[in-house]
């Protein structure tokens, strides 16, 4: 969707519009302040990657005035070369300016001067008090002198102010006097000079509005809960007509329901959770699965717009008074990191991409060629669609449908996180609309624990229509000079994805990828023709320059082929053209080993040199790691430690540089960021988990005199990042 200073950005009760079009957008929260400002575009190039259309950020005040009267806006605090960066890379932003974030922020986000102001009783904080309206005021004209000229009415990325966060469902008033501080907000704001189309609060919890648009959320689970226990099923698994997860911020109080109408805005969310970020206390590890899952139930129960936190990880920068982190100490209920706030987001800590993004990029593919028709679809319940998570018996189904156009899709989720599901033999799939007639039947199929597909039906392809198919669509790539229209699906191998096909079918071609085909594709255009590009060991992204640059990878397919790109004498060495994987007229670049791809390259592995115990105690064993040879080449060196315990810390120089919450993964950190000229040392302590420890953790490790504390394996991954010419 091309947007510029003089598009009409607006909504209706279903969805977002841009100059009248119904608009799905992709939003992904990444904090500028906990990435730094180097990695900032390679960053948000990974986003865009992943089908992100909008950046999200919080404006975290504790990081920008600290000490009062004194602001800081430099290095990866530098809101302004921020946005010139998102603009750089042709995205746009909802800016989330507070004043109070959460964000497992130290306070909230505010500073431990202004929080003290209210333990003196000289200010009633998030409140009309005038004397915090008066900071509140100094602070957005802060936030605003570094955004002033990117503003989308100035041709910038900024579109949406989101004010405030979880008002009146985490602290804060509810009622009347919230909605009116809410206002308030959104008055100074507008004051400040933020005039923006969208102006966003968040609804969940009986949070209140201020009848700004709602945002919602969902978590996969809920590592902020005080429990140690295996908790219940999530209700964001289930299609339902519901939008509020009763669940988040359950530590400070489960909120009663929404403060808004449902008939009167569309279905967005700003929280589903792209993650989670473990607390000292709650282990939770979200996979790519589990993320994927709960956002097809999503999309089936109407959402139109898909809004990930976080979308991205990063690292708390130093503060200059103290840690930055949520704390119990500053009276939170929860202690993270004070250093990592990886959140097992798609895009981690240190840039890594992982198997969420894959697995959500492959929606955020198709909403971008089919979104529009996608939006007008409403949900309709299906019969025998379970209304409660507990219930792990029923077949969970849903179907969007425009009455208009005849267009649907019939989606089925039997997963559920920690919960095996029942199976369904021979399960008669229809798709039906509200008054029980069916609009599509696919007959009989096999529903196994964890399947979660969706299906297209009545589906206009060109000036053919798919009646129904067993596969999910993808893109489209739209042919040139009267070339045909091809359409991608996707299936799960070996399943017949069975196309019904009706019409005039001559203006189009059907291609079919594999689940694992799909979750490395990506479209580009390429000489002037939509490609899907598919990287199978690897990732695939394009420059701010339109560079295609390939991460980790030794083979790309091509679809279409381009003959003369590269010419056949300028292949590299190490390199030659395959046969396809089932995929007609495409065109594999395939190097025969990582090792001849690197030796091609001139990169290499880097060399640890020495990984020794240093010291241990009964409670802590502290490990010196030295490495050498880190070629310039690499984006990142991982060193992936893998380790038994309870926490563990790296440092250098004996500051704090890195540390994890053991959740029985890999601890992955970036040498690279810690050497000089192509070496690093650091020192890792490993402290002792035992057995009684009061901890949720989904798998415990083994016990040894009712602890552990042991380092199991060291090892390094180097991450590159080439050139494609294609």
């Amino acid at each position: 969707m091309k947007i510029n200073r003089n598009s009409e950005i607006t909504y209706t009760p279903e969805y977002l519009t841009v100059d009248g079009t119904p608009w799905f957008p992709i939003m992904g929260e990444i904090h500028y302040s906990r990435v730094r400002s180097q990695d900032w575009e390679e960053e948000l190039l990974k986003m865009k990657a992943g089908g992100v259309d909008i950046v999200s950020a919080y404006t975290i005040w504790i990081h920008h005035e600290e000490i009062e009267g004194q602001f800081d806006f430099t290095g990866c605090r530098d809101l302004h070369a921020f946005m010139e960066t998102v603009k750089r890379c042709g995205l746009h932003c909802i800016l989330r300016i507070g004043p109070w974030a959460h964000g497992e922020v130290r306070n909230g986000g505010f500073p431990d001067w202004l929080v003290q102001l209210e333990k003196e009783g000289k200010a009633r904080l998030r409140t009309d008090d005038p004397v915090y309206l008066d900071y509140v005021r100094r602070f957005y004209a802060q936030i605003f002198a570094q955004v002033k000229g990117l503003l989308l009415s100035d041709d910038g990325p900024i579109l949406g102010i989101q004010i405030e966060n979880e008002y009146g469902h985490v602290g804060g008033q509810t009622g009347e006097a919230g909605e009116q501080h809410m206002r308030t907000l959104r008055r100074l704001a507008e004051e400040a000079g933020f005039l923006v189309p969208l102006y966003t609060a968040t609804g969940w919890g009986g949070a209140v509005t201020g009848g700004m648009l709602p945002v919602m959320g969902g978590y996969a689970e809920a590592p902020w809960d005080q429990r140690l226990t295996e908790i219940e099923p999530s209700g964001n698994y289930v299609f339902t007509k519901e939008r509020n997860d009763h669940g988040i911020g359950s530590d400070h109080g489960i909120g009663e329901g929404v403060t808004f109408s449902y008939a009167d805005f569309p279905y967005l969310t700003a929280e589903l959770g792209g993650g989670l970020q473990v607390t000292r206390h709650r282990r939770c590890v979200a996979s790519g699965r589990d993320i994927q899952a709960m956002t097809l139930a999503k999309l089936g129960s109407g959402v139109n717009l898909l809004g990930y936190y976080m979308y991205h990880g990063g690292t708390n920068p130093e503060g200059k008074l103290s840690t930055l982190q949520e704390s119990r100490e500053t009276g939170y209920p929860n202690d993270l990191p004070v250093k990592s706030y990886d959140f097992n987001a798609p895009i981690k800590e240190y840039g890594q991409l992982s198997d969420t993004f894959r697995r959500i990029k492959v929606y955020a593919m198709m909403i971008h060629d089919f979104g529009e028709e996608f939006c007008r679809t409403q949900y309709i319940p299906q019969p025998g669609n379970p209304e409660t998570p507990a219930d792990l018996q029923s077949l969970r189904s849903a179907v969007r449908y425009d009455h208009e156009t005849d267009q649907g899709y019939y989606f089925v989720n039997n997963y559920q996180r920690r919960y095996p599901m029942a199976e369904h033999r021979n399960e008669r799939l229809c798709a039906r609309d509200e008054g029980g007639r069916v609009l599509e039947d696919f007959g009989a199929v096999d529903v196994q624990d964890g399947d979660y597909f969706f299906w297209p039906f009545h589906l206009k392809l060109g000036k053919a229509v798919l009646k129904q198919a067993k596969a999910t669509p993808l893109c489209i790539l739209h042919g040139s000079d009267g070339q045909k229209d091809t359409y991608v699906f996707w299936t799960k191998e070996g399943t017949d994805p069975s196309y019904e096909l009706e019409g005039d079918c001559s203006g189009i071609r059907i291609l079919t990828l594999t689940e694992e085909q799909a979750l490395h594709a990506m479209k580009v255009n390429l000489h002037g023709t939509e490609t899907l590009l598919i990287a199978p060991e690897g990732d695939l992204m394009q420059a701010a320059d339109g560079q295609l640059t390939l991460r980790v990878c030794v083979r790309v397919l091509c679809y279409p082929v381009i003959l003369a790109y590269p010419a056949p004498g300028s292949v590299p060495e190490g390199y030659r053209y395959a046969a396809p994987l089932a995929m007609e007229d495409a065109l594999i670049i395939d190097s025969n080993s990582l090792a001849a791809f690197t030796a091609a390259q001139k990169v290499w592995n880097p060399v640890i040199r020495r990984v020794e115990k240093e010291g241990e105690s009964a409670e802590a064993a502290i490990y010196r790691l030295e490495a050498a040879g880190i070629p310039a080449e690499t984006r990142q060196v991982l060193a992936l430690i893998d380790y038994d315990g309870f926490t563990a810390e790296m440092f250098q120089d004996g500051n704090l540089i890195a540390d994890n919450f053991y959740t029985g993964q890999v601890w992955e950190t970036d040498l690279k960021r810690f050497s000089s000229d192509g070496a690093a040392v650091v020192d890792f302590r490993i402290r002792a988990l035992h057995e009684d420890t009061k901890v949720y953790l989904q798998d415990w490790p083994a016990m040894q005199d009712g602890r552990a504390m042991r380092l199991n394996d060291v090892s390094t991954e180097c991450v590159y990042q080439l050139p494609l010419s294609l």
